[in-house]
């Protein structure tokens, strides 16, 4: 299974879709865990790969679980994706996947470990810190979000998700203007179609420049 990750498709589908966007390869070559391969494009997609040995039947479970997960099916998705970790533990897209079903049902504890989990495995893989950063900033716990934003970018800078949404908790959550309008700006020039957050800039710079620099 190789999933390219297209920037385009994360404005367009965002969160209701991510969880087919982070699947990463399934193959019968390695034993153990196994770090992903992250293949970077031109037009600032991306494939991420990972070799896995995997029982009769875990594909196909894998596939029917996402579609669970995309028809907010959460409690028999989340169940079937317990049995794929259960038979290959290895496969760290098995539980970013799960984690992104326990995000949506708010069980905030079980997403972070899933996705910690999937870290373990493979611990460049930008769509578990992406992940793992929206399920801190929704715990409260900002600076480790944007700390787990950063290394997603770190790892793949075209991946214009997580940098909408570290612009997001710059400028809701953090105060950081400069961060904020950084991150919306170049969030921009990869998506210059993208009104809403255009707008965001521009509300950002108006309040900017409202706000006194000091003095009496």
């Amino acid at each position: 299974m190789r999933i390219r990750n297209r920037p385009s498709e994360y404005t367009r589908v965002a969160l209701a879709m991510l969880a087919i966007l982070s699947l990463a390869s399934a193959c019968v070559n390695s034993k153990g865990p196994a770090p992903s391969r992250i293949e970077h494009a031109s037009d600032g997609g991306f494939t991420i790969t990972q070799e896995v040995r995997v029982g009769v039947g875990v594909r196909s479970d894998f596939e029917a679980a996402l579609r669970l997960i995309e028809q907010a099916e959460y409690a028999r998705g989340i169940e079937r994706l317990l049995e794929v970790t259960e038979k290959a533990p290895q496969l760290a897209s098995a539980h970013i996947n799960l984690g992104i079903a326990y995000r949506r049902i708010e069980d905030w504890e079980s997403a972070e470990a899933s996705i910690e989990r999937a870290l373990e495995l493979s611990p460049r893989h930008p769509v578990a810190h992406n992940e793992l950063g929206m399920v801190l900033r929704r715990q409260g716990r900002f600076e480790e979000a944007r700390a787990s934003y950063e290394q997603a970018l770190a790892v793949a800078p075209d991946f214009h998700f997580a940098r909408r949404n570290l612009a997001i908790l710059c400028d809701l959550f953090l105060a950081d203007s400069a961060c904020a309008l950084e991150h919306y700006q170049r969030y921009v020039q990869a998506f210059p179609e993208d009104e809403t957050v255009a707008m965001w800039i521009a509300d950002l710079q108006s309040r900017s420049a409202k706000t006194p620099t000091g003095g009496s």
